[in-house]
């Protein structure tokens, strides 16, 4: 029998709702991980894969809808369950147009949520399987602290660097904020100033540069932060 298990992240940020579905999906057979909040995906998940997202829209900080449609701009074939309160009917197309694979409106039987989050992944899987994927020409391997590319060479990656690179690979979209940045180098978004980012993201680029990587492998966004446009893998 083929596997039918997932990875399923549920962002929802009822303390008890969020247990309850976590529990029930885990006895389905699925691996399972329950967030507070769109910032923790991020934070969190350190670019471990999944394949659906079980997604409460009233979420402190940033809503459920905007993390949808990120998490599909970043990764096409994702599965997205939209799990919320939200009823009308132009609630509802908001959610489809936002990414929504599938839109269920609480309350809901945990059976139908199950069967829900099943079909989405079959499809997620289907997606994944047949499409042509991104060709993925780069690999940061963490154990080995060294960035390799697609004519098998290499460069030794320094802590700094790894980190920073870990981190625009996994953010949505490939992009980062210049606290976000900060954050993820010093644990605290104040801890480096623009300019010193600036200065680490050259030295970055310089290490991609040296495993054939294009001279825009870190695009600058004015004001705001950067973005990595070529596809690095983690190992």
């Amino acid at each position: 029998m083929a596997d039918t298990s997932l990875i399923v992240a549920v962002v929802e940020d009822h303390d008890d709702l969020r247990e309850l579905t976590v529990n029930a999906l885990t006895e389905q057979g699925h691996r399972v991980v329950g967030l507070s909040c769109a910032e923790e995906v991020a934070e969190r998940l350190q670019g471990q894969p999944i394949d659906v997202f079980v997604l409460d829209l009233n979420l402190p900080g940033e809503d459920g809808l905007s993390l949808a449609q990120r998490l599909r701009q970043a990764q096409p074939h994702v599965g997205v369950v939209m799990l919320t309160a939200r009823t009308s009917l132009d609630d509802r197309l908001q959610g489809y147009h936002g990414g929504a694979d599938v839109y269920l409106c609480k309350p809901i039987e945990v059976a139908e949520l199950c069967a829900a989050v099943a079909a989405v992944g079959r499809k997620h899987l289907s997606s994944s399987t047949g499409a042509a994927e991104e060709v993925v020409g780069w690999c940061l391997d963490l154990k080995q602290m060294t960035l390799s590319g697609p004519n098998n060479t290499q460069v030794h990656m320094t802590h700094g660097d790894a980190t920073l690179l870990q981190a625009l690979i996994t953010a949505p979209g490939r992009r980062m904020q210049f606290w976000q940045m900060g954050e993820a180098l010093e644990g605290r978004s104040d801890a480096l100033s623009k300019s010193n980012i600036e200065v680490r993201v050259a030295r970055l680029r310089k290490k991609i540069a040296q495993v054939d990587g294009p001279s825009n492998a870190i695009q600058a966004l004015r004001g705001e932060g950067y973005q990595l446009t070529v596809p690095v893998q983690l190992a």
